[in-house]
């Protein structure tokens, strides 16, 4: 057996190592490595099980990764094998990343059918990290059949983690004047579901008023209102409602055909990203097209050409010329 072959193996027979392995290898920059991942890749094939992508975005410190903690070990209960890439920022001067999510999923972390993995954005905008869907093809490859994506949590600019899962459960704190946002353009308008946290003690009836605060502007933004839930993560409250109405939704998605719908749509994009990487790297890599764009790049800086001009002609040079 290859190199590839052999930890595309262990990565199905559900090998937590050979799985952390995997992505380490998958968000890798360099190109022997990047290659070893496309035969990875080629070995699973389509031995997939069947699965239920979630992505959790919201506002920083509304509670995500508690959330998370709490909704995995229930599914776990119920016979789940779960899965949570976690996405955090990375700086901008060193480069590096705190990761430190996993450190509030401490119940999950115990649990032999978990899997939790941090990554870095790695300078990706959009709350996700450059090699999520990569990840999530590889934890549905080792058997996992519920998978979370927690984002960074920045806010409404976090709907490119819609591109990647089947359902975007938006994650918000009472009181934090998020029910006017549903009436603007960002990730309330992909939300699926919508969880009000922190939902305990005193906080109770603020978190109830916005929740309905929210559904009445969805009436009006959306038409169609997605569930708005009250709950506390912390004290375990209407996280069986949540996990529920997740359950209801990806089994409703399967049984329209709008969960394949959406797939397909995902791996168009996939696909459409890919390409554009490529791109990058051929104009990065080989010398010859390396100094044209440098030249080309000159060229717009100085004001001579316009960007996309410059760009086209570049282009061009893929082309072989006609005789």
């Amino acid at each position: 057996m290859t190199v590839a072959s052999e930890l595309a193996h262990a990565v199905c027979s559900g090998d937590r190592r050979a799985l952390a392995k995997a992505i380490t290898l998958a968000e890798s920059t360099r190109p022997s490595e990047r290659e070893l991942v496309e035969q990875i890749f080629a070995s699973i094939g389509q031995r997939a099980a069947p699965s239920f992508r979630v992505g959790v975005t919201g506002v920083p410190g509304a509670g995500k990764s508690t959330l998370i903690d709490v909704l995995g070990c229930r599914a776990i209960a119920a016979g789940s094998r779960v899965a949570v890439l976690a996405v955090d920022p990375s700086s901008r001067q060193s480069g590096g990343s705190i990761l430190g999510d996993k450190t509030r999923m401490t119940r999950l972390s115990a649990e032999p059918n978990a899997f939790i993995r941090p990554s870095p954005t790695s300078g990706v905008l959009g709350g996700t990290a450059g090699r999520t869907q990569e990840a999530i093809s590889l934890c549905e490859a080792a058997g996992y059949d519920l998978i979370f994506v927690e984002t960074v949590g920045v806010g409404q600019s976090e709907e490119r983690v819609a591109t990647m899962v089947d359902c975007v459960l938006l994650v918000l704190l009472a009181g934090a004047g998020d029910e006017v946002s549903s009436m603007k353009r960002g990730v309330l308008e992909v939300a699926d579901l919508v969880a009000f946290n922190k939902a305990d003690g005193d906080r109770v009836a603020a978190a109830d008023a916005d929740a309905a605060s929210l559904r009445a502007s969805f009436s009006i933004s959306r038409g169609a209102v997605p569930p708005v839930i009250v709950l506390s993560a912390l004290a375990d409250t209407g996280v069986a409602q949540l996990l529920g109405d997740l359950t209801r939704f990806g089994a409703a998605a399967r049984a329209d055909g709008s969960l394949e719908l959406r797939r397909s749509a995902q791996r168009r994009e996939w696909f459409d990203s890919a390409l554009e990487e490529g791109l990058h790297e051929l104009f990065t890599q080989r010398p010859d097209l390396a100094l044209a764009r440098a030249a080309a790049a000159d060229s717009v800086a100085k004001g001579s050409v316009s960007a996309s001009e410059a760009a086209r002609r570049l282009l061009a040079q893929l082309v072989p010329a006609r005789s």
